[in-house]
């Protein structure tokens, strides 16, 4: 195992741990707050981080075909949407989308984990 693919593995693991608690919490506590963001953007940022590493160790990293890559663009550009729609609901919106914006940060979440072990059961198999 290459430095390079622990570095990325724990990136990827720690966007886990960032975006879970983001979404749970504010999905327990019903109403989004700031530091709910917070963990959403370092969740991507170590997505980000981790899917590019992850880039570098691949033969084809722009193979849009396979179903991990497609899958996983797919959730880096939801939890992007997601991160921006929560930045924006909290500095423009009122109380009642704050209250309901729960709602939607699960079936995000639950998309992400799709690659999140699409990717972690590829790398135990080879």
């Amino acid at each position: 195992m290459t430095i390079t693919t622990v570095i990325s593995a724990i990136l990827i693991t720690l966007a886990l741990i960032f975006y879970t608690i983001g979404v749970w919490s504010e999905r327990i506590s019903r109403y989004l707050k700031v530091w709910h963001i917070a963990s959403f953007w370092t969740g991507f940022i170590f997505d980000v981080s981790g899917t590019w590493a992850m880039g570098k160790l691949s033969e084809d990293p722009f193979n849009i075909f396979d179903f991990h890559t497609l899958s996983g663009q797919l959730a880096l550009w939801l939890m992007f949407i997601h991160a921006i729609w929560a930045t924006f609901v909290v500095i423009n919106g009122g109380e009642s989308i704050r209250k309901k914006f729960h709602k939607y940060s699960l079936a995000v979440w639950l998309i992400w984990l799709i690659p999140y072990f699409g990717g972690m059961i590829m790398g135990m198999s080879n």
